[in-house]
C-alpha cells in the first residue's frame, strides 16, 4: 500500500534564499561531492532590473564551470516560470516546498572567456545592427524577407566593387596610366553629343556628307520602299488637297508639292518621303504592334527597323509591348530632321516637323542645337501676311558646323 506524506510550502525570509538548481552543458557529472560552489549577486540593489542577477561558480580539480540567470548563457525558461523544489524527510513523510532558480552551468577553459566573447561584439554593434537583430528575433514575415533581400543586394554590391577594382588594376597595369588618360580625354569629346542624336561625321568635306544618308538606311532597306512609295508617286493635286484636310503630315505635304520632275532624284524624295511619314506616324503613338504599317504595305524589313530602333519593350498585362518612351519620340525627331535635310537641299522647316511629331518647339530646337545646325527664322512674303505662317524657324546645316554652349555654361546677366 502506498505511503502519504504532506507537504508544506515553505517562505523564504529573503530574495535570496531560493534553493539553486543546476545542471551542466557537457553532460552530468558522477561525482558531485568534489564541487564547491560560489553564488555571487549584483551589488547594485537599487536598480529593479540589475538586482535579480546571480552568477554560480561550480570548481572541480581539473574544471571550472559558471553559469548566470542573465545574458545569453542563461536559460530563457527562467523568466517565464516560477520553479519550486521539495525535500521529502523520509522520517516525519513531511515535504517541504521550496521557491528554486535554474542555472546552466558551462565549463571554463583558461584562457578563454565566453561571456567577454559573446559582450564585446553586442558593445560594438552599430544602430543597424541592433535593430537587424531585433528585426531576427521579432520581426514579421515581410520585415525578415525584407532584411534578408537587403543583406544578399549588399553581399552583391560589395562582390560587384571587388570584381570592378580588381578590373581596374588589370587594366591600369596593361595600358598605363598615359594611355587611361588619352582614353578619358577621348570619352569626354564624345560626351558631347547627346545619346539620341545620329551619327555626326564632323570632319566631312561636304554637307551631304555630316549626316549619311545610308547610316539611317541601308541599300536592302532603301530597295524595300519601292513597292510602298508607288502610291505617292501617282497622287494627284486634289489627293494632295484631301490629304492636307484629312490632316497628313505637314512636312510632308510640303515636300509632295516640290518634288522633281522626274529621274532618279523624283524616286529616291518619293521614297523618303514614304518612311519620313511613317517615322511620323510612329511618334504619334504611345505603343505599337506588329499590325503597324500594315495599311500602307510597309515592307517587313521596314517594321522590325522601327519597333528595333524607336520602340522599348515592356511587360504589361502578360504580354510585351513596344512603348514608344518620350526619349524615343526626341530619337524619331532626329532622325526626321536628317531626312529633311537631305530632301530639302540640307535646310529643313523645324516649326512644320514639331507640329507633325507633337512636341515642343523649344525641344525641337534643341535638337538641332545639339546636331550643330544654323537656326534662322523665314523671311515674311506677301503671301503669308495673313499670319499663317510667319516666324518659321528654319535649320541648315553649314560647315564649319555651328556650336552652342550648353544650358549649364551660360551665365546669367546680374541686374543693375
Amino acid at each position: 500500500m502506498a505511503e502519504s506524506c504532506v507537504w508544506k510550502y515553505c517562505k523564504e525570509e529573503k530574495e535570496g534564499d531560493s534553493a539553486v538548481i543546476v545542471q551542466f552543458s557537457n553532460g552530468s557529472l558522477k561525482n558531485t561531492e568534489q564541487l564547491d560552489f560560489s553564488l555571487y549577486k549584483n551589488v547594485d540593489g537599487s536598480n529593479a532590473r540589475k538586482k535579480h542577477r546571480r552568477i554560480l561558480v561550480a570548481e572541480t580539480d581539473r574544471l571550472c564551470y559558471v553559469g548566470n540567470n542573465f545574458g545569453a548563457g542563461s536559460l530563457k525558461c527562467n523568466t517565464l516560470c516560477k520553479y519550486y523544489v521539495g525535500v521529502l524527510d523520509k522520517k516525519t513523510r513531511r515535504m517541504e516546498v521550496h521557491s528554486a532558480q535554474l542555472f546552466n552551468m558551462q565549463p571554463v577553459i583558461p584562457g578563454e572567456s565566453p561571456l567577454e566573447e559573446e559582450t564585446l561584439p553586442s558593445t560594438s554593434k552599430s544602430y543597424r545592427d541592433k535593430v537587424d537583430s531585433l528585426i531576427e528575433a521579432f520581426g514579421t514575415n515581410k520585415q525578415k524577407r525584407a532584411l534578408s533581400s537587403r543583406r544578399l543586394n549588399q553581399v552583391g554590391s560589395d562582390t560587384l566593387q571587388q570584381a570592378v577594382a580588381k578590373a581596374a588594376n588589370t587594366i591600369i597595369d596593361q595600358k598605363g596610366l598615359e594611355a587611361l588618360e588619352e582614353d578619358v580625354a577621348a570619352s569626354k569629346a564624345q560626351m558631347d553629343t547627346v545619346p539620341y542624336l545620329p551619327q555626326c561625321h564632323a570632319d566631312a568635306d561636304k554637307p551631304e556628307d555630316v549626316y549619311l544618308f545610308d547610316d539611317f538606311l541601308s541599300p536592302v532597306e532603301y530597295e524595300a520602299l519601292e513597292a510602298p512609295s508607288r502610291k505617292l508617286m501617282e497622287l494627284s493635286p486634289e489627293d494632295l488637297q484631301k490629304m492636307a484636310q484629312d490632316g497628313s503630315s505637314l512636312s510632308v505635304l510640303r515636300l509632295l508639292q516640290d518634288l522633281p520632275e522626274a529621274g532618279e532624284s523624283r524616286e529616291r524624295s518619293i521614297r523618303c518621303l514614304w518612311y519620313l511619314s511613317q517615322l511620323i506616324k510612329l511618334a504619334q503613338k504611345k505603343s505599337i504592334t506588329r499590325k503597324f504599317g500594315l495599311e500602307d504595305g510597309c515592307p517587313r524589313i521596314i517594321q522590325n527597323k522601327l519597333m528595333r530602333t524607336f520602340t522599348v519593350e515592356t511587360f504589361n498585362n502578360g504580354r510585351i509591348q513596344n512603348m514608344v518612351p518620350t526619349s524615343m519620340k526626341v530619337k524619331l525627331a532626329s532622325c526626321c530632321l536628317v531626312l529633311l535635310l537631305h530632301l530639302g537641299g540640307m535646310t529643313a522647316d523645324l516649326t512644320l516637323l514639331h507640329r507633325d511629331l507633337g512636341i515642343t518647339e523649344n525641344k525641337m530646337l534643341e535638337v538641332a542645337k545639339a546636331m550643330r545646325l544654323r537656326l534662322s527664322r523665314q523671311p515674311v512674303t506677301a503671301e503669308s501676311e495673313a499670319g499663317l505662317e510667319d516666324g518659321h524657324r528654319l535649320a541648315t546645316l553649314e560647315l564649319p558646323l555651328a556650336k552652342y554652349e550648353q544650358a549649364g555654361q551660360r551665365r546669367k546677366r546680374k541686374k543693375m
